[in-house]
């Protein structure tokens, strides 16, 4: 029988980003989590937002998730069971965020009780996996989008996303031409609206965008609003692409069940740790659509090593744990536009102290 667990102790870290994804996006915020068990275990995860929830989120883990957990087996088949206590609280997002640093903690913990890492406990399928570039780069100056361009190039990336959603389309399209011109023809660029379009909006800029042969438009449209979704989707013909703001797999199961979606985009974290992600993987399979995993490299391309089909892995420009200085020992290896290696144990996500604000106590 598995050791119960005993105790949940979570840490508070600020990481300044290198540069802000905006005015309001200066740092991401990391929780990281430690499950104690009978038997002395610790397994360690953490979870992961953008400047805004991150004292909620610890919140829901140190009341809620620890009073229900404590006593209970110490695996991951216990996410169903801790779901269905937060979902008075709402069925995704911090409510699945909170989770996802539980889910990983047990995952790491149940690989190192088999002595490996959670990728070869899963059956690593793949050494490497493609990497595209990508930037929340909608307020750079075209010369300094340009530039990051250019280093994508230089890279060897053979793909790349950039932003759109300027107040003016002309301004978006001379952007995504000079991007266009600057990797050339044969890279794929992809396009990220991050919901700022409505409907008419949306069904206006893409057509236009298409002339310049992008690989997919991202997240069009506000993402709670599926009924916009499906009929863009009708209207258009460049693939649909989004998940990030999808919290369960019962909501991405409503957008394919609707045919709103082509590329569909799980957050490991935001769905609620890796139990849930390969749940979304597998309906994916299932309907035939591509997954692209959204953000976080070194803990999706973990994962994606395990999956059957062969996964992009989105690093977006100095953003990364590694870039920030967050982590102890680096977990891959990224050379060429593509990314290999793991940690030997567990998920390898031992976080420093935490800069630009330092880490907090730990709590329980």
């Amino acid at each position: 029988m598995t050791a119960p667990i005993t105790a949940i102790r979570t840490r508070a870290h600020r990481f300044a980003l290198r540069r802000p994804w905006g005015p309001d996006v200066p740092d991401i915020r990391v929780i990281s989590v430690e499950v104690h068990t009978a038997d002395g275990e610790v397994g360690r995860g953490f979870t992961w937002t953008p400047s805004i929830g991150a004292t909620a989120v610890r919140a829901l883990i140190d009341d809620d998730l620890t009073a229900f957990l404590v006593g209970r087996p110490s695996t991951p088949d216990e996410w169903d069971a801790a779901w269905a206590h937060l979902h008075e609280a709402g069925g995704g997002g911090i409510t699945t965020i909170a989770l996802a640093g539980i889910d990983l903690a047990l995952w790491d913990l149940q690989a190192r009780r088999a002595g490996t890492s959670v990728t070869s406990l899963r059956g690593r399928l793949h050494e490497r996996l493609p990497v595209y570039g990508s930037g929340v780069n909608l307020h750079y100056p075209l010369d300094e989008l340009v530039a990051q361009a250019e280093r994508w190039v230089a890279a060897g990336l053979q793909a790349v996303k950039i932003k759109v959603g300027k107040p003016s389309l002309a301004e978006d399209l001379d952007r995504v031409a000079a991007v266009r011109e600057t990797i050339g023809p044969d890279r794929r660029l992809l396009v990220d609206a991050n919901q700022r379009w409505d409907g008419d909006a949306a069904a206006r800029a893409i057509p236009a965008l298409a002339a310049h042969d992008i690989g997919w438009i991202e997240e069009p449209l506000r993402a709670d609003d599926l009924a916009v979704h499906r009929e863009l989707h009708r209207r258009i013909d460049v693939p649909v692409a989004l998940g990030e703001n999808l919290h369960t797999v019962h909501r991405f199961r409503d957008f394919l069940d609707a045919d709103a979606v082509d590329i569909v985009q799980p957050n490991i974290i935001r769905v609620g740790g890796i139990t849930p992600f390969l749940r979304i993987a597998d309906l994916a399979r299932e309907r035939g659509v591509v997954l692209a995993a959204h953000l976080l490299p070194e803990l999706s391309a973990q994962i994606a090593f395990t999956l059957p089909e062969q996964t992009w892995i989105e690093d977006v420009e100095d953003a990364g744990f590694a870039q920030l200085g967050a982590l102890e020992h680096p977990i891959l290896t990224a050379s060429d536009g593509w990314v290999s290696g793991g940690p030997e144990l567990g998920l390898g996500f031992d976080f420093v102290g935490g800069g630009g604000g330092g880490g907090g106590a730990p709590s329980r």
